[in-house]
C-alpha cells in the first residue's frame, strides 16, 4: 500500500501541470462547499447571538392559556394551579441539560403601584429569589444583592435596574432612596445591570421588540414579600439556565411537563405551563437559512461530479501511456489485484491531494468573504473531514473504471504495445 502511494505521489509530480488541471474540478467543488457550509454555521451562530445573546441561554416557563400567556393582573388567580416549591426549583435545575432555575412573580405594567416621591414608574414589578440575577446574567452595578437575611426577616428592600434608578433618581443616589409600592416603604439596596456577555446584538426594531423587557425598567423585590404588595400568593414563572442554547429547547419541554403534572385544572380551562423558548425562532431562521444554502451546496457538488470525469479520463490516459509497464508486470507475475489496487491509490491519492487543496481554498474563500459581506463564518471540523474522505471515494469510484481496464490488459499485447 505505501508503495503504491510513493509511486502514485512520483507520478503526479512527474506531471504537475496536468495533475493540477485534473484536480482543478475537485479543487473548485470541495472549496465551494467548505465556503458555503462555514458560512452556514457562521451564519447560525450569529443567529442565536442575534435573538439570544452570547451565554444567555435562559428558557422561561410560565402559565399559558390559550397558546397566549396567562395574566394574573387582569384574569386573577386561577384554580387548580400550585405555588412552585423551592423542591420543585430544585427538581427543575436538576433536568439534564439545565444549569440553574428562578422562581419568580411578575407584573410587566404597574402604573399606579410603585412611586419614588410624586414620580411615578409603570415598568415591570419582579418578585425575585436569591437566583433570578445570577440566572438571567444580572450583575450589581451599585450597593448590594439580596441577601439570606432579607429574606428570613422580610426585610422591605428593592432593587433597581439601571434604568429606573436613572428614570426615578436622576442625578441622586439611589442608594437609600425610599420606594412606595402600593403604600408601603421600600428601601433601594442595590441597582443591577444586564452582564454585556448577556446581551443580544439588536439590528432592527422587531429584535428590539423581542427583547424590549429588558431595557422597560424593573425594580425587584425579595419573593416572600410579593403578598405584601399584590395581596396573595401566586403561581410564579421559572426561568431556566441551559447549559448551552441547544439544550434550551429541551429543557423547556422537560420543564413545563414537570410542573403541568402538578396542575388540577379543569380540562376546558386551557391552562398550561409551556416555554417561552426563543431557540425555537432561531432555529425557524436557521432552517430558512440551511434550506436555501443546501440549494447552493448541490451546485457547488456539480464540480466534484466534472471533476471525477476529469480523474477517469485522465486515469484512462495513463493506462495507455503504460501499458508497456502494465504489461512487464504482469510477464513478471504481477496479478490482476495488484494493478487494481496500483490504479485505485494512484487515482484516490490524486482527488485527496484535490481534496486537501480545495479545503484550505475553502478556507480562505470563507474569511475572503467574511470580509468582503461583513458576514460571520465558523469553520467546520467534520464538514473537513467529510469532504477530504469524500474525494478520495470520487478517486476511488470515477478511478475504478480505468484500473479494472489496466487489470485486466493482456501481457503479450501490452508488450507488443509501441
Amino acid at each position: 500500500m505505501l508503495e503504491n502511494i510513493s509511486l502514485s505521489i512520483q507520478g503526479i509530480w512527474n506531471h504537475k501541470l496536468r495533475s493540477l488541471l485534473t484536480m482543478l474540478g475537485i479543487i473548485i467543488g470541495i472549496a465551494s462547499i467548505i465556503a458555503i457550509v462555514s458560512t452556514i454555521k457562521g451564519t447560525n451562530e450569529q443567529i442565536k447571538e442575534q435573538l439570544i445573546g452570547a451565554g444567555n441561554n435562559v428558557v422561561t416557563v410560565q402559565l399559558s392559556q390559550s397558546g397566549y400567556p396567562y395574566e394574573m393582573q387582569y384574569n386573577g388567580i386561577p384554580e387548580g394551579v400550585p405555588v412552585l416549591t423551592e423542591e420543585d426549583r430544585i427538581h427543575l435545575a436538576g433536568l439534564e441539560g439545565a444549569q440553574e432555575a428562578a422562581l419568580y412573580t411578575e407584573r410587566t405594567y404597574v402604573d399606579g403601584l410603585v412611586y419614588a416621591g410624586d414620580i411615578g414608574f409603570s415598568g415591570a414589578l419582579r418578585g425575585v429569589d436569591q437566583h433570578y440575577f445570577d440566572v438571567n446574567g444580572y450583575q450589581i452595578y451599585l450597593g448590594r444583592d439580596f441577601t439570606q437575611q432579607d429574606y428570613d426577616r422580610y426585610q422591605k428592600v428593592a432593587i433597581l435596574d439601571q434604568n429606573t434608578a436613572e428614570s426615578l433618581f436622576a442625578g441622586q443616589n439611589p442608594l437609600g432612596q425610599v420606594l412606595e409600592i402600593d403604600t408601603e416603604p421600600f428601601t433601594v439596596i442595590g441597582v443591577v445591570s444586564l452582564s454585556s456577555s448577556y446581551e443580544p446584538n439588536i439590528s432592527n426594531y422587531e429584535e428590539y421588540a423581542t427583547f424590549v423587557g429588558f431595557d422597560s425598567g424593573s425594580v425587584y423585590i425579595p419573593s416572600n414579600l410579593w403578598p405584601l404588595v399584590c395581596q396573595y400568593d401566586e403561581p410564579q414563572k421559572v426561568d431556566i439556565q441551559a447549559v448551552t442554547t441547544d439544550d434550551m429547547t429541551s429543557v423547556g419541554k422537560e420543564s413545563a411537563d414537570y410542573i403541568n403534572a402538578k396542575l388540577s385544572v379543569k380540562e376546558d380551562s386551557d391552562l398550561s405551563y409551556s416555554s417561552s423558548d426563543i431557540m425555537e425562532r432561531a432555529e425557524q431562521l436557521q432552517q430558512l437559512a440551511n434550506a436555501t444554502n443546501q440549494q447552493l451546496i448541490w451546485i457547488a457538488s456539480i464540480s466534484l461530479l466534472v471533476g471525477g470525469i476529469g480523474v477517469m479520463n485522465i486515469m484512462l490516459v495513463t493506462v495507455t501511456e503504460r501499458t508497456r509497464e502494465i504489461g512487464l508486470k504482469k510477464a513478471l507475475g504481477a496479478r490482476k489485484g495488484r494493478i487494481l489496487w496500483q490504479f485505485l491509490t494512484e487515482a484516490a491519492v490524486l482527488t485527496s491531494l484535490g481534496g486537501v487543496i480545495g479545503v484550505l481554498a475553502g478556507i480562505g474563500m470563507a474569511q475572503i468573504v467574511s470580509r468582503v459581506a461583513g458576514s460571520p463564518t465558523a469553520i467546520s471540523g467534520p464538514a473537513i473531514l467529510v469532504a477530504v474522505l469524500f474525494s478520495m471515494l470520487i478517486g476511488i469510484l470515477f478511478g475504478l473504471m480505468p484500473a479494472v481496464k489496466a487489470s485486466n490488459l493482456d501481457p503479450i499485447n501490452a508488450l507488443r504495445r509501441e
